[in-house]
């Protein structure tokens, strides 16, 4: 019963960075959209929004990583329109938010970028090709292998009888 219990985020050592945000409600009212103060936490793979920083079920959570991360001046038009940025993906919703100042929305903006390198970077070597490729260094290295030892071999032949160190190709002996 345990392990199906989900757990609150902060419980999980994975945070990369977390903080007051306003998110922008998805319902507009009739005075146009509504900010609210959110508890955000950003992990390895996954944004999670709370009411607040002692809640312990999120209201909303979203995979990070079909998502980009851009500031947004243009969605605001007060003070704060410098502290805003937004997470965008294609075919998804859109998250809206106002960092307190504006370097915290580029940290924000930052750390997101950052770990959506990671991720896509992460994604490469299980690519097919790879494997493949992989496979075939494997038995190249063998053979690969086999004919360096007899390199080595041919190379004893020619050393003097009171050196005891065994030369290998591509490696210099110490010379003091």
């Amino acid at each position: 019963l345990e392990e199906i219990t989900p757990r609150p985020v902060q419980d999980t050592g994975n945070i990369l960075k977390q903080g007051y945000l306003e998110k922008r409600s998805r319902d507009h009212s009739f005075f146009g959209s509504e900010w609210q103060k959110r508890w955000c936490v950003l992990n390895r793979r996954t944004f999670y929004y709370y009411a607040n920083e002692k809640s312990k079920q999120p209201k909303g959570t979203f995979s990070i990583e079909q998502y980009s991360a851009r500031l947004a001046y243009h969605l605001r038009k007060d003070s704060r329109k410098r502290c805003c940025f937004e997470l965008i993906c294609p075919g998804k919703r859109t998250y809206e938010f106002t960092a307190p100042s504006p370097a915290e929305a580029e940290d924000w903006v930052d750390q997101i970028q950052f770990l959506l390198k990671d991720l896509s970077s992460l994604t490469i070597p299980y690519d097919e090709e790879d494997e493949e490729e992989l496979y075939n260094d494997v038995d190249s290295s063998d053979s690969v292998t086999t004919a360096s030892h007899n390199t080595t071999l041919n190379q004893d032949d020619g050393m003097e009888e009171d050196d005891i160190y065994e030369v290998f190709p591509g490696k210099q002996p110490n010379n003091k």
